[in-house]
């Protein structure tokens, strides 16, 4: 025996707060160990490159076995090892003097805990119902020791028989825990966060197929890739090295990526990494959790939020930099000035890429550019340094399939459609089919229209109105076309109150019901040789309601019902006859008027088929009236 005592800490709340509150997931436990075992490695061939260590250092892998007979996990390597001294400095000796008052204010912050006093090895005890330390240091003459609690503050140290330098860690594993023991377990955490460790991690071994079962071969089942793509020099690397990586990346994935950064920063800080661009779909949350966090190979998290800017969490790929701190909680990375410069770095880096492709091989841009669009709005919507460059090279889009930046896309229109107020007009389009009639009317007229058909462009729209000044948005079917550009003042429409209260009862008597829908009936002044009736849909209104399905803050909105306006064009020769002939009837007589009048009947009709709003019954009466009229 060499020593019996206390474990350094002055509580025995300890080992309860190790159980309960370190982590909110168990499995981490197996990193920390497999961690400490590569900082033991690592450690031993530092001290061979200095000449402090001039024994061999032979095979240096990491193994990790399971005993499910003996309920034991065991993590072994041949690093530098512990003297019986170091064993009672660096685990007996947890906590400082403020130890307690610590412990009780961070209880429920697991990750607080282990970042403030290196409490890593501990995390087995979440696991364990006892743990030994059996180690030899790399120092001559010394003794092995093994170390062992069974998650009291009570501990033993005693001499050991090993003849190999290096620590294993024994776990045995408590009847909460024996998940652990599958092999299928062990397999699905070393893959998870030990993939890509800088040792030789051993997991059993390689296995062939024979006589109809698996069998194990001679051969180490090394489960890990020493020297990932990441940390390799970009000039040695090759279009398929990128796609390979990416592949083992997300074996699930299948696209391949539109194109890809690779980090490699030495100063201020330490960065490397690899950032691809997936072909974005629409739905944003989808698109998250894809970016792998690493801390010197040493994985951490693939949940960026609050690391990393919040457009970038769209990308896909690897960060990794021993600047940031692998056991701090989430609260303390997103304060971490590293962090932050780290993520100032990576928003440059990204639209420096986007910015050089752009210039490069504009083209090629144009035709990534649907797959791009998402990312690129996300950003200038979140990030006010990524807008200030993303301004020069997002693009637009007309329903020509044309694409220009937005300087451009000003030039071109500025002349036909900026308003009687001084005001740039933009008309866009959510669907090419279902507002054909407005687009045409519009072109009619000399005006591009712009699609607008991806699941921010509403918010980018509003944020573009605010930045430029002098400019706003509008729907081709938001207005007649006169009047989404207004270049004059508008006509006076000169109806008695009575002419617009039987036309506007006789209207609504042939508008079909549509559910969380509501008509209004508008008389404009347009030309004799615009249509007699048209429905528009308010801007605004519209505007809120599809921003208020991304924005929970703004569900008032989306209760709202939609506002469309059928609008009476009252110099049109048909809707004249029909004013005349209700002008001097009842009010009460406009329903049983407007039933026998197939022509105003087939006007409205007329209208609702463009805005595809003419179905069912509706739309087979309106064929068969079509044929009676003829």
């Amino acid at each position: 025996m060499i020593k019996e005592g206390q474990i350094g800490v002055t509580t025995e709340n300890i080992f309860p707060i190790i159980k309960k509150f370190l982590y909110s997931d168990h499995e981490i436990f197996l990193r920390e160990v497999i961690s400490n075992a590569v900082d033991a490695t690592q450690k031993l061939k530092t001290l061979a490159d200095i000449g402090e260590f001039k024994g061999e250092l032979g095979d240096l892998s990491i193994r990790v076995s399971v005993d499910k007979k003996a309920k034991t996990i065991t993590v072994s390597d041949r690093g530098i090892g512990m003297t019986a001294d170091e064993v009672d400095q660096y685990i007996n000796q947890i906590a400082l003097s403020s130890a307690n008052e610590f412990l009780d204010k961070y209880k429920s912050d697991a990750n607080a805990i282990i970042g403030h006093f290196g409490l890593g090895f501990y995390s087995t005890f979440m696991v364990s119902k006892k743990v030994e330390v059996i180690t030899k240091s790399y120092k001559e003459g010394e003794q092995a020791v093994k170390w062992t609690s069974e998650g009291t503050p009570e501990y033993k140290i005693e001499a050991a028989d090993k003849a190999d330098r290096g620590t294993d860690i024994v776990m045995y594993i408590d009847s909460e825990n024996k998940d652990f023991l599958e092999k299928e377990k062990i397999e699905y955490l070393l893959n998870k966060y030990c993939k890509f460790l800088p040792v030789p991690i051993v997991f059993g071994k390689k296995q062939d197929w024979r006589d109809g079962k698996y069998v194990d071969t001679d051969e180490d089942n090394v489960i890990n890739d020493t020297n990932p793509l990441w940390k390799q020099k970009p000039a040695g690397l090759k279009d398929e090295d990128y796609l390979k990586f990416y592949r083992e990346l997300y074996p699930m994935s299948m696209d391949e990526p539109l194109f890809w950064i690779h980090l490699n920063v030495d100063y201020p800080f330490h960065l490397t990494g690899i950032l691809y661009f997936p072909r974005i779909k629409s739905n944003l949350d989808l698109q998250k959790n894809k970016i792998q966090l690493y801390c010197n190979q040493v994985f951490v998290t693939d949940s960026v939020e609050g690391i990393v800017p919040e457009f970038l969490t769209l990308l896909h790929g690897v960060i990794d930099s021993p600047d940031i701190p692998l056991n701090v909680s989430r609260s303390y990375l997103q304060s971490d000035s590293n962090v932050k410069k780290i993520s100032n770095h990576i928003t440059k880096k990204v639209a420096d890429k986007l910015e050089e492709l752009f210039k490069k091989d504009r083209p090629q841009y144009e035709q990534k550019w649907d797959s791009l669009k998402l990312f690129v709005q996300y950003g200038m919507l979140t990030e006010d340094k990524f807008y200030e460059k993303a301004v020069n090279f997002c693009l637009v889009k007309n329903i020509d399939d044309k694409y220009f930046t937005l300087d451009e896309y000003k030039t071109l229109i500025e002349g036909a459609q900026t308003d009687k107020n001084g005001t740039l007009v933009y008309l866009y389009a959510n669907s090419k089919d279902d507002q054909y009639a407005h687009i045409d009317a519009a072109k009619s007229k000399g005006y591009d229209v712009l699609i607008m058909d991806g699941q921010l462009d509403i918010h980018w729209m509003g944020m573009i109105e605010q930045k430029f000044g002098k400019t706003r948005f509008v729907r081709v079917d938001s207005d007649t076309i006169d009047h989404l550009i207004q270049k004059e003042d508008v006509a006076n429409v000169e109806l008695t109150d009575k002419q617009k209260e039987n036309m506007t009862e006789a209207v609504k008597s042939l508008l079909p019901t549509v559910t969380k829908a509501e008509f209004d009936v508008d008389f404009k002044a347009l030309s004799e040789n615009d249509k007699p009736v048209q429905i528009t849909q308010n801007e605004f209104s519209r505007r809120m309601k599809e921003m208020s399905a991304m924005q929970p803050g703004m569900a008032f909105y989306g209760e709202m019902p939609d506002m469309f306006q059928v609008v009476l064009n009252v110099n049109h020769p048909l809707i004249k006859q029909v004013i005349n002939e209700v002008e001097n009837r009842e009010k009460d007589d406009m329903k049983a008027y407007a039933s026998e009048n197939k022509k105003l009947k087939q006007m409205i009709d007329l209208a609702l088929l463009s805005n595809g709003m003419l179905k069912g019954e509706a739309l087979s009466d309106f064929i068969k009236r079509s044929i009676d009229l003829m």
